[in-house]
């Protein structure tokens, strides 16, 4: 009889699966290279095989949501519509994102006050700013911290009480947020 043959690339996103739920269920610090291969089914070793620690299984499953994320905040830059219509389809897809992923959004809301998280914020703010002030030169760094804030207000909430319709939170955050910002004739 052969040997099982295991897909090398659906192993090593398995036990990326299993940290982030087990990050998100026990927070970072508290979670072990145990908790993730009990998580995955699999033995502790070959945990080992695909990452050499839990700062790069944190690393990896960041990266991951990183090139997500930089993809929309490219086309909110780099798209052709104007600019608060960029600006609306990033809020709305930043929140599509974010609402399947409710693990990732813990862990990440586990790490919010880490050096991890800034250079997402970092770049998320600048890509935004970018944008503001393509739509209207006056609006700079404070409107696009509360643009986030309300984005990350809305997405606590929903950690905190899953009866807030995450999903649905991405037209009044625009409303709020971004119709306000249209020039007054």
């Amino acid at each position: 009889m052969a040997p099982k043959r295991v897909d090398k690339d659906a192993r090593r996103q398995e036990i990326l699966d299993a940290a982030v739920r087990v990050f998100s269920r026990k927070g970072f610090a508290a979670s072990r290279i145990d908790d993730v291969a009990a998580e995955a089914g699999i033995g502790k070793g070959s945990v080992y095989l695909y990452y050499d620690s839990r700062e790069s299984l944190l690393e990896a499953a960041l990266a991951q949501y990183a090139a997500g994320a930089d993809a929309l905040l490219r086309q909110a830059v780099e798209g052709d519509a104007p600019p608060l219509e960029r600006l609306i389809t990033l809020v709305h897809s930043t929140i599509a994102l974010l609402s399947t992923q409710r693990d990732l959004a813990r862990t990440l809301l586990d790490l919010w006050a880490t050096d991890h998280m800034r250079p997402a914020y970092r770049a998320y703010r600048e890509a935004v700013t970018t944008v503001l002030t393509q739509a209207r030169p006056d609006l700079g760094l404070a409107h696009t911290t509360v643009l986030i804030g309300a984005i990350e207000g809305v997405l606590l909430q929903w950690l905190i009480d899953p009866d807030v319709p995450l999903a649905d939170m991405a037209g009044p955050i625009v409303d709020v947020c971004v119709e306000g910002l249209r020039e007054r004739a």
